[in-house]
């Protein structure tokens, strides 16, 4: 995000110190830290002071390294109790349906499952029977399978051996499948960090559904990206499925999520995921 008006130097140098510690998740030395934050070791030394005072940063005695101290506990604290991530969602959703021209959805895991409490038509509309309240079937539709792959198993569980009971006659959008099929989509959307179906649940309409997690590392809600096959690219390397993840995964930041290093990597690497600029989409005849 871009703030138009004059700040003050010193203060944004000092927020660079505190976001190299951040990122960083670990006490660091006087050293690496000054390399991280692009600054020079007497220039960093000199801001750690401040912050010790002000109780932002802590310097263990033995080891001398440095990392976050009690206020800046507090500050997130404050951060989190004030923050409601519907909210946070809802509002950033508007422009994200107008960047990628498409119809975006939030959803909840509420009484009867995968619901949907907020829908946004893109410029390329799409005539899907979605509104407020709906819910969606767990095995039949992007979001349901989203859910199953990062929401907590006993929670999921319950709603699924339903769902499988019923089979054709639930009571939402989405087919019913097998559970063997689904257990291979949930580890397919575990390695990409997201989920998809393709010309259902309904015929010539893509969908791909991606979590937002916060602070605890619990999945909040789900966004969806809906379209016509011809236009909604599924595929892990899609600047559709890039868009996705650039956006979910800056909800989830915003929230407080902080993946292990090691884990982010790897979902990287399985699906090439990196921010990425939609291109334009041609209006279809």
């Amino acid at each position: 995000m871009s703030i138009e008006g004059r700040g003050v130097q010193s203060v944004e140098v000092g927020g660079r110190i505190l976001a190299a510690m951040v990122k960083a998740g670990k006490p660091l030395m006087l050293r690496e830290l000054a390399t991280l934050a692009d600054v020079a070791p007497a220039q960093a030394h000199a801001y750690l002071v401040s912050f010790r005072k002000l109780e932002l940063v802590e310097q263990d005695a033995a080891s001398g390294r440095y990392q976050l101290g009690p206020f800046a506990l507090q500050l997130g604290i404050a951060r989190l109790r004030s923050f409601d991530p519907l909210r946070l969602a809802a509002q950033a959703v508007v422009e994200f349906a107008e960047e990628v021209g498409l119809m975006v959805t939030i959803a909840v895991w509420g009484t009867h499952g995968a619901t949907i409490v907020q829908v946004q038509e893109g410029s390329d509309q799409v005539h899907v029977n979605v509104r407020t309240g709906t819910v969606f079937s767990i095995t039949g539709t992007a979001t349901g399978k989203v859910f199953a792959a990062f929401m907590p198993p006993k929670i999921i569980e319950a709603h699924l051996a339903e769902e499988l009971r019923k089979g054709a006659r639930i009571q939402g959008v989405g087919a019913s499948t097998s559970r063997k099929e689904l257990e291979a989509e949930v580890a397919t959307a575990r390695r990409l960090g997201y989920a998809t179906t393709e010309s259902k649940p309904v015929t010539g309409i893509n969908g791909i559904a991606a979590p937002v997690f916060d602070y605890s590392g619990q999945m909040q809600l789900a966004i969806t990206l809906i379209g016509p096959t011809g236009v909604l690219d599924i595929g892990p390397k899609s600047a559709d499925a890039k868009a996705l993840l650039a956006f979910t995964r800056k909800l989830s930041a915003q929230l407080g999520y902080a993946p292990h290093a090691d884990a982010e990597a790897s979902s990287d690497e399985g699906a090439e995921i990196v921010a990425a600029p939609v291109a334009k989409r041609r209006r279809r005849a």
